[in-house]
């Protein structure tokens, strides 16, 4: 039988085969609608590497995939470890854990029988650490580097977490990597800067010690990793400004809440210039560009909330005299709030008294309110308050965990759901090991990072539903997506190849 096409017929099929030589299919050749997004929500957490908490998810790149070449440690000189030995803060065998093999091994079963609930080990997450323990891909030197030793091979069963639902009903990335090497403080900065602050005038004893292999330089009775942990020049933070001046590890705000009081006689409202040994100066108020410049700039509504934030900021203008019970305290009750948590009080822009910080820094408790009032602003960043971050040291996983479940339940019930991407992720790896390799090369890798891959989810009524997405992201992307859906001026430090979450949205 012959099948005749009239002229709109052709004009159809013609297009169609058109799109398909041009995208593989029709949907392929659509771009994304991203205008379809009125409400972007990112909640950060702390601490953890994807095969730490996300190794054993179905359909996920785990454990599993992790072949000896993968996991296998070595020792300083290369040769590979006979065992694993977990440190105590002496850099000694901690009596609580036993001798292991080398490989990775679960935290939460025999023999090492420890819980998520449990407030466990936390190995050192530092800059240059981290680039020593990824070893150029390699991923064999994090037992080598850390501060507890074999520790960092350590894991959960991840599906006891709440966030586990989560991820099997939407969508979770798993080829996400943290966007700078280290620790919480410069991945926080990457998260809305793209960069590592300036710190110039750093005196010397905050800056890295480092050979001339751009290492940090290990002092000459530094053990063996079969019997002790490593021992560098840098001490304290990990070396907190590089040698030529940039900010990569902990470092204060020169505001407050920050971990330096105010200075005797000084303005409550600051911290400490004159700083102090053990902490060093605070970091010069920055004027690098941020998300936050770019998003005003185009009259997009944004806020950074932060759980115990007005409490902070009280408990951060008590006198040098006064102690603190809120800021970087553990005590029974307190939210123990993080100053380097907070990025946007490093900068001038927001310093205290200007109409920036009172419009775009604002407390936990109003992220909840606007979440349940409908009014939450066009971008929304959340962190949560220390003891809900999964922080190890102190906090475990399933309080952080539950708090985290506990708001992306009321933000799919909010009014705002309809129309919202939700990205729940982890600053950094917490100085624990995972198994995959990083992209590397110009538009996928810089002095910066990206480091170790961690966990991240994307929960939205646009989110592929029960999908692992594959694709390549790391922290930046962030912010990647965040430019392109409301036409913003691209941040200097973006990555050009990396993607931008749309992979993970159906938005055609």
């Amino acid at each position: 039988m012959k099948i005749e096409f009239g002229t709109s017929a052709r004009r159809a099929l013609l297009s169609t085969l058109l799109a398909t030589v041009a995208g593989g299919s029709v949907g392929a050749a659509q771009a994304a609608d991203l205008s379809k997004i009125k409400t972007i929500v990112v909640i950060y957490a702390e601490n953890r590497s994807f095969d730490h908490l996300y190794g054993l998810f179905p359909g996920a790149d785990g454990i599993a995939n992790a072949r000896p070449k993968q996991y296998l440690q070595r020792d300083h000189d290369g040769s590979i470890l006979p065992y694993l030995r977990v440190w105590n803060a002496k850099g000694e065998p901690d009596p609580n854990y036993p001798q292991l093999p080398n490989k990775p091994f679960r935290i939460d079963a025999p023999p090492v029988n420890k819980t998520a609930s449990e407030v466990l080990l936390s190995p050192i997450h530092a800059f240059y650490h981290n680039q020593e323990q990824i070893d150029g891909g390699k991923n064999d030197m994090f037992a080598a580097m850390s501060t507890v030793g074999g520790y960092t091979m350590g894991y959960f069963d991840g599906s006891k977490m709440k966030m586990w639902k989560w991820a099997k009903e939407y969508t979770l990335a798993d080829n996400f990597f943290m966007g700078a090497f280290g620790g919480s403080y410069l991945n926080h900065q990457y998260l809305i800067c793209l960069c590592a602050p300036e710190h110039k005038d750093a005196p010397e004893f905050m800056r890295a010690v480092l050979d001339d292999k751009g290492k940090l330089k290990k002092k000459p009775d530094s053990p063996s990793a079969k019997d002790g942990a490593v021992k560098t020049y840098t001490v304290g933070l990990g070396g907190q400004v590089t040698p030529d001046g940039y900010s990569v590890n902990t470092t204060q705000p020169p505001y407050q809440p920050s971990g330096l009081p105010p200075a005797d006689g000084g303005s409550l409202d600051m911290a400490d210039p004159k700083g102090n040994e053990r902490i060093g100066l605070p970091l010069p108020a920055s004027k690098m560009q941020t998300i936050g410049d770019t998003l005003s700039a185009k009259g997009v509504s944004w806020v950074w909330y932060s759980g115990g934030w007005n409490d902070a900021l009280k408990d951060g203008m008590r006198p040098a005299s006064e102690k603190r019970s809120v800021i970087y305290t553990k005590a029974e009750g307190s939210l123990n709030f993080q100053p380097h948590h907070q990025p946007f009080n490093y900068y001038a822009r927001f310093a205290p008294g200007t109409k920036d910080r009172a419009e775009h820094l604002k407390d936990g408790a109003d992220f909840v309110k606007a979440i349940e009032s409908g009014t939450l602003p066009q971008v929304s960043f959340y962190k949560p308050a220390g003891v809900f971050t999964e922080h190890p040291a102190y906090t475990d996983i399933m309080t952080g965990d539950a708090h985290i479940a506990d708001l992306v339940e009321k933000l799919s019930k909010s009014p705002q759901w309809k129309d919202m991407v939700v990205i729940v992720t982890y600053d950094e790896n917490g100085g624990f090991w995972d198994h995959a390799k990083r992209q590397r090369g110009p538009g996928w890798s810089d002095r910066w990072g990206p480091g170790t891959r961690i966990p991240a989810l994307i929960i939205s009524p646009f989110a592929r539903r029960g999908y692992v997405d594959h694709t390549p992201y790391d922290t930046g992307s962030i912010a990647k997506l965040i430019t392109a859906r409301f036409g913003l001026e691209h941040l200097q430090g973006e990555r050009k190849n990396i993607g931008d979450l749309t992979k993970a949205l159906r938005l055609r």
